[in-house]
């Protein structure tokens, strides 16, 4: 079982990245939700078995760069991957989340599968693993 803070300023947004995750195989995870960046390190600093960050760039007070820079001048917290969600595409952008240490990004809109293939590759699963088996669920969202 997997630890996922979801941080998005939009809870209808969280609701969907949640529900897209669970479809791509990590359905039996543990989610906290956070409304902003500083929200979010209040809930990593108080959660020490947080084994994800999947965080939107676009938030007020601290946005999603500002948030992982956070994470990895903490040495307690900067071991734990940081995934971006985004809508934004830029080279520039994407190319700013990397060299700031993000772990990988997913552009949104996403599948349960690209969810899943960033997911095991961040946590190191061999590509066969990678396979999301057919369930009874829809994304009616």
């Amino acid at each position: 079982m997997m630890n996922m803070l979801i941080v998005d300023d939009s809870s209808p947004m969280r609701s969907v990245i949640i529900k897209t995750i669970k479809l791509s195989g990590f359905g039996d995870s543990k989610f906290f939700e956070a409304p902003d960046g500083l929200t979010a390190l209040n809930i990593l600093r108080e959660n020490r078995d947080i084994d994800i960050v999947i965080t939107d760039y676009n938030m007020p007070g601290m946005n999603g760069l500002e948030l992982l820079k956070e994470i990895k001048i903490d040495s307690m917290l900067k071991s734990i991957p940081v995934l971006f969600v985004t809508s934004e595409g830029s080279h520039a952008r994407i190319s700013s989340f990397m060299q700031s240490g993000a772990a990988d990004y997913l552009k949104k809109p996403f599948t349960p599968e690209t969810a899943k293939k960033k997911l095991n590759h961040i946590f190191g699963k061999r590509p066969y693993d990678s396979i999301v088996e057919s369930g009874t669920e829809s994304l009616d969202f």
